[in-house]
């Protein structure tokens, strides 16, 4: 059968597959659902011929919109396509159009379906061929960044109504007078009449009653989704699960349940958790459902954001938030391993944002996630993100330079897309000559970039009587940009007590090669692994992750009288995860438990410290040794298991290693800084 991997991005969608006959496929498709194509010739008033980046068999895109960039005119729908003319006809007259005119043809279908047509040939009215599909994508990523979720509500017990207001109460700028905090992410909040004591027990029965007033005010409302956290929950779950039955019975389709999601002690993480599941859940969902009505119902994979696959049934919107940057850290980590590197950062420029992450020997894991101003507490891979990609605005605040965090996205996109974006990295980069104009995949418009490019000049001169030079600003917003990117390493390096010239940096994403030397020159690093997919390496991570499950227990013990139980409990969370694969359809033989980890505490304390659990005997120790490394002084209190963290998957393949041989210096054509490395004849650059 065909095997697809496909990562879905704010600008563009990248798709890998391979074809029944062992061949490998790629295509590159806007994370709009749309193709940018441009006009070659007007042959009637209904009929032009196109410039497409790929090709295609007849009635191709018979069904398809046509889009003409800068017309105020409707959609037409295309309802012919000749493949070697690379002609197509509308169902209506255009209005006068010139040659070279850029257009888009939008498929109203997800764009990873659109993906999957484009490599199969399958026209709208065929059905896909037999496949599996494995999927990462920052849809809701992107929905929580720019506050495009769904209508919800949340359902908290009485008196707690301001709990997500107040928060932990930690200014977000500890000099900032005038403090902006994020509004919460529900549209109203409901209070429950309900409460448990410490240890589970009712103390107030639920009134059922006020849960259906509550229901009804929500569909009145149009809320589309629920999120419910109460006091306790997480000993015990009765009323919450009867609160999700009345509002399903009642017609609310989504309930998100802290005690199901996040069961653990805190309800504010519980809460915050399961609003951020409740406001991306008709999203997601109804994007997942609809790649799912294309395919198999057992097909799809989802990747998560510790960097692992789950299969429609078991994937929560929350899991969802590093998904794509995860399939980035998993491909990089592979082909370090390949090329012999056990120590890399990854750095994965993209369109609209730059990942970073560290990792030595193995992947690094976090169990809270702050995104856009929300906590997420669940299992994901340590990745850094910064708001400095290609498509990443450069402007102009009336004092200085800036680059982002606005993105221009897929659509307009870059200036030199011609869809009347603003200037962007991108741009800069073509300004700079340090981009070949014939080895995009999509039209450009160089005349655009330096329009955008005098607007901004323009703007610079209002505020000053001072000369600019075109070059002073566009090396000046490069130099901004690498910067961002740079410090965005030292986060996950320095501030973190380790040195990034002792990495390498393995750069990738369709800006990652642009901007790599520059990037190690600062950091002085002196290796740079470059892949040779590097624009499609999130996939590459997708084609090699694992399916895979976390399983937690919470324990809140002291170490002494909980020790003896340590194996048992760790023994039973990796057999229920186990058995959940098994019921996935993965063959018992061919999984495996992985790093399995305990959070301990001195008694007393808020929060704890993960370590590897290796011999019960030694916990102690290596709880100290870990604790003094980074707090520098040993507390005399007992210590507190807080719980046990198991990760089982199914196994890695065998890990082929590569060799280089260093030929040459970087050519100096491209406009790039290497004065630390030398190019090979592969993939890597070594230093001097």
């Amino acid at each position: 059968m065909w095997r697809f991997w496909i990562d879905t991005g704010g600008t563009f969608t990248d798709c890998l597959a391979i074809a029944p006959d062992g061949v490998e496929h790629r295509v590159k498709v806007l994370s709009n659902a749309a193709i940018r194509v441009r006009v070659v010739d007007v042959v009637g008033p209904r009929r032009l011929r196109i410039e497409v980046p790929f090709d295609t068999v007849d009635g191709f895109f018979v069904g398809y919109e046509l889009r003409v960039h800068g017309s105020d005119s409707v959609p037409f729908e295309i309802v012919a396509w000749s493949d070697d003319g690379r002609t197509l006809e509308l169902d209506t007259d255009l209005p006068p159009i010139a040659k070279g005119t850029l257009c888009s043809i939008h498929s109203k279908e997800e764009p990873p379906i659109l993906g999957i047509r484009i490599i199969t040939g399958k026209r709208l009215s065929e059905e896909l061929p037999l496949l599996e599909l494995r999927l990462a994508t920052t849809r809701g990523t992107n929905a929580l960044l720019e506050g495009k979720g769904a209508k919800a509500a949340l359902l908290v017990t009485r008196g707690f109504k301001d709990l997500l207001r107040i928060g932990n109460q930690q200014r977000p700028d500890l000099f900032e007078l005038g403090i902006q905090k994020r509004e919460p992410l529900y549209s109203m909040v409901f209070e429950v009449d309900e409460r448990l004591d410490a240890k589970g027990d009712i103390l107030e029965p639920l009134c059922e009653d006020g849960i259906r007033r509550v229901a009804i005010r929500c569909r009145d409302e149009a809320i589309k989704s629920v999120a419910v956290a109460l006091l306790h929950s997480y000993r015990n779950p009765i009323h919450e699960k009867r609160i999700e039955e009345i509002l399903r019975e009642e017609g609310i389709a989504h309930v998100s349940l802290s005690s199901h999601i996040s069961p653990k002690i805190k309800i504010l993480q519980r809460a915050e958790t399961a609003m951020v599941d409740a406001y991306l859940a008709p999203i997601m969902d109804f994007y997942l459902d609809s790649v799912q009505a294309k395919i198999a119902e057992r097909a799809l994979k989802i990747m998560t954001s510790a960097g692992g696959l789950v299969s429609r049934a078991f994937y929560r919107p929350k899991d969802s938030l590093l998904s794509g940057p995860a399939g980035g850290v998993v491909g990089s980590s592979s082909v370090g391993k390949k090329a012999g590197i056990d120590r890399g950062i990854a750095f994965d420029m993209g369109g609209t944002s730059t990942d970073v992450s560290r990792f030595e020997g193995r992947l690094d894991y976090q169990f809270e996630q702050a995104i856009g101003g929300a906590k997420v507490f669940a299992p994901s891979l340590r990745i850094k993100t910064v708001a400095a990609g290609g498509g990443s605005l450069c402007w102009f605040d009336g004092s200085a330079l800036r680059v982002g965090p606005e993105s221009a996205g897929a659509l307009p996109g870059p200036a030199c897309y011609g869809a009347g974006g603003g200037l962007t990295i991108t741009d800069v980069n073509l300004l700079l000559e340090r981009i070949d104009v014939s080895e995009f995949g999509i039209p450009i418009y160089p005349e655009a970039a330096t329009g955008a490019l005098k607007k901004l000049i323009d703007e610079i001169r209002s505020y000053s009587n001072e000369p600019v030079a075109e070059a002073d600003v566009l090396q000046g917003l490069l130099d901004i940009a690498n910067e961002r990117m740079a410090d965005a390493i030292r986060s996950i390096s320095l501030r973190e007590g380790y040195d990034p010239s002792e990495y390498a940096l393995i750069a990738f994403g369709g800006a990652g090669g642009l901007h790599a030397c520059a990037i190690a020159d600062i950091l002085e690093m002196d290796t740079i692994l470059f892949p040779s997919d590097a624009g499609l390496l999130s996939a590459i991570g997708l084609q090699q992750a694992r399916v895979e499950r976390f399983e937690e227990r919470q324990i809140l013990s002291p170490l002494e009288t909980c020790r003896e139980s340590i194996k048992e409990w760790k023994d039973t969370l990796a057999q229920t995860a186990i058995e959940s694969l098994v019921s996935e359809g993965e063959s018992s033989e061919n999984l495996e438990l992985g790093v399995t980890q305990i959070e301990m505490r001195f008694l007393g304390q808020e929060s704890g410290l993960l370590i590897d659990l290796g011999s019960t005997d030694s916990l102690e120790d290596d709880f100290k040794k870990r604790f003094e490394e980074q707090y520098g002084f040993l507390p005399e209190q007992p210590i507190e298991v807080v719980s046990i963290k198991v990760f089982v998957g199914t196994r890695d393949g065998a890990c082929e290693q590569e060799s280089f041989e260093a030929v040459g210096e970087c050519e100096s054509a491209i406009g790039n800084h290497c004065s630390r490395s030398r190019l090979s004849s592969g993939v890597q650059v070594n230093g001097p």
